[in-house]
């Protein structure tokens, strides 16, 4: 898969609107923070683990670096703890944990630590490889499931339907970390800090070379 291709290709996918001084907060504090000390804000230590190793799964080392290698991890984590209300936190871990229970159901094994990307790849994949029916029926459900606990109702939804929303959510924020990386932002899209003339109408390809502008 070229992946450049898929970044300038790929927009927004979540339901957040975030303030930009407050994501922009977000990646300079995963910037400047080494990986190899990060202690997750959010998640426990044990899925603080699996996240890096589901970033790379779904984004791994090419001829670009791999997500974690950009702190993409670090970006979901802080952007959970810092932005996501407390609704979406508790989904957020609530789909994560059915996750982990399927994984280590599937694996055989009885710790998240132990996991390996070989034992989470078959799930993630199987999580989201479902039918655009299928997809649409399981995200009315999901709509349905948030807009109940919102209103401080009981509701419950179906095992695969929790995965397949952890899976297609942590998909969705790692390409859109990735992107916001100073690294991607400068030598995979486009970079312009100082914007140049105005040209209202004209080809992409010509332009940009197809590529999303980072700024």
């Amino acid at each position: 898969m070229d992946r450049r291709r898929v970044l300038k290709n790929m927009g927004l996918s979540l339901g957040y609107i975030v303030a930009t001084p407050t994501l922009l907060g977000i990646v300079q504090s995963c910037k400047s923070e080494p990986a190899i000390t990060w202690t997750p804000e959010f998640l426990t230590q044990e899925e603080g683990n699996v996240l890096t190793k589901l970033v790379d799964i779904i984004l791994p080392k090419t001829d670009t670096p791999s997500a974690s290698e950009v702190q993409v991890d670090i970006f979901i984590d802080k952007f959970a703890n810092d932005v996501m209300e407390k609704e979406q936190q508790d989904f957020f871990k609530m789909s994560m944990g059915k996750f982990l229970d399927k994984t280590l159901a599937a694996s055989g094994k009885e710790k998240a630590d132990d996991l390996t990307a070989d034992d989470l790849e078959p799930v993630l994949s199987s999580s989201l490889k479902f039918s655009k029916e299928d997809q649409t029926k399981m995200l009315e459900s999901i709509t349905s499931y948030t807009k109940a606990i919102a209103e401080g109702k009981t509701s419950t939804l179906d095992e695969a339907t929790t995965r397949f929303a952890f899976a297609n959510n942590l998909r969705g924020m790692v390409i859109w970390g990735y992107k916001a990386s100073e690294y991607v932002g400068e030598e995979v899209l486009v970079y312009l800090p100082i914007p140049g003339e105005y040209i209202a109408c004209a080809d992409v390809q010509e332009l940009t070379g197809g590529k999303d502008w980072s700024l």
